[in-house]
C-alpha cells in the first residue's frame, strides 16, 4: 500500500457554538478551534501504518484557509503532507456537499489504497462524511472500525457492535471510520512541531476540482435549515434553611411532599 489519506476537520474548542438564525450556518467566526478530538485516533492509525507499511500518509481538510493549522498538526504528528480544501463557494456545505467536495479532492490527490476518518466531528455528530466518501468514490466502506490490518488486496478489520465485536474481510481500496478504542494517540514531539511549522501546505480550491457550481455550498446542499430554536432553561424555587428554623424548614418540606402526593415515602 504505498499511499494512504486520512481526513481531519477543524472544529470549536468549545461547545458554546451558535448557528446563524437566517442561513442555518454554524457561526464559527472568534472562537477557539482545535483538530476534531475523533481525528486524531484516524491520524494516529494512519501514522502507524506508515511506520510498519513505509505508505505516504497525506491529511486532507476543507475548511476556512486557517484549517491550515489543523494540517500543520497532523504532520506534526507524523504525516507527510497537508492539504487545505478552502474556497468561499464551498461556504454553508452539507454533509452530501462536503463529502462530493472531499470525494473530488481525493481523486485528484489519489489514487488512495487506504482512507481514515474520525467516527464524527465533534461540532455536528452526523457521523455521514466517511461513509458517504467512500460511496461517492465506490470504495469499501468500514464503520467502527476498532481494529485494521491491511493485507494482499484485502484488509482485515474489526468493528465495535453491540454486544461485542465483528471481524470481517473487505477489499481494497477501502475508506475505514475508526472509533476511538483503536489506538491511543501520541503527542506530537519537538521535531514533530518543527516540520509541522515548516511544511508547505498545498492549498486547492473550487477551480482546481471538475465540479459544477450546483454542487457546492449552500445550493449543492438538500439539506435545508427551517428554524433555530435555543432552549430556555427555567429554574423555580424555594430555598429554605435549616440552619434558621429547623422545625420550619422540615414543616415546609412536609408540605411540599405532600402536595406532590409522596407523603409517607
Amino acid at each position: 500500500m504505498e499511499k494512504i489519506a486520512v481526513l481531519i476537520k477543524q472544529v470549536p474548542a468549545t461547545e458554546s457554538v451558535k448557528i446563524d438564525p437566517k442561513t442555518g450556518v454554524m457561526m464559527r467566526e472568534g472562537l477557539a478551534v482545535e483538530v476534531n478530538p475523533l481525528d486524531l485516533h484516524a491520524i494516529e492509525e494512519a501514522v502507524r501504518l506508515k511506520e510498519d507499511l513505509g505508505a505516504h500518509v497525506t491529511a486532507v481538510t476543507m475548511g476556512p484557509p486557517a484549517a491550515e493549522k489543523a494540517a500543520r498538526f497532523a504532520i506534526a504528528m507524523g504525516c507527510d503532507e497537508g492539504v487545505v480544501v478552502s474556497d468561499r463557494a464551498f461556504a454553508g456545505s452539507d454533509t452530501l456537499a462536503t463529502s462530493t467536495v472531499l470525494a473530488e479532492t481525493l481523486r485528484k490527490l489519489g489514487p488512495f489504497g487506504l482512507i481514515l476518518a474520525g467516527e464524527r466531528a465533534t461540532d455536528g455528530e452526523t457521523g455521514q462524511v466517511g461513509p458517504a466518501v467512500a460511496a461517492l468514490l465506490g470504495f469499501s466502506v468500514l464503520t467502527y472500525v476498532s481494529k485494521l490490518e491491511p493485507r494482499e488486496g484485502q484488509v482485515a478489520f474489526e468493528r465495535a457492535v453491540e454486544g461485542g465485536h465483528e471481524r470481517l474481510l473487505a477489499p481494497l481500496p477501502a475508506l475505514a471510520v475508526v472509533v476511538k478504542e483503536i489506538n491511543v494517540p501520541r503527542l506530537c514531539t519537538l521535531a514533530g512541531k518543527l516540520r509541522g511549522k515548516r511544511a508547505e501546505i498545498r492549498f486547492l480550491s473550487a477551480a482546481d476540482l471538475d465540479l459544477p457550481a450546483g454542487r457546492l455550498g449552500l445550493t449543492g446542499s438538500p439539506t435545508k435549515v427551517v428554524r433555530v430554536d435555543y432552549p430556555q432553561v427555567v429554574r423555580k424555587g424555594r430555598k429554605v434553611s435549616a440552619a434558621e428554623n429547623f422545625d420550619g424548614a422540615m414543616a415546609e418540606l412536609g408540605q411540599f411532599l405532600k402536595n406532590l402526593g409522596l407523603e409517607g415515602i
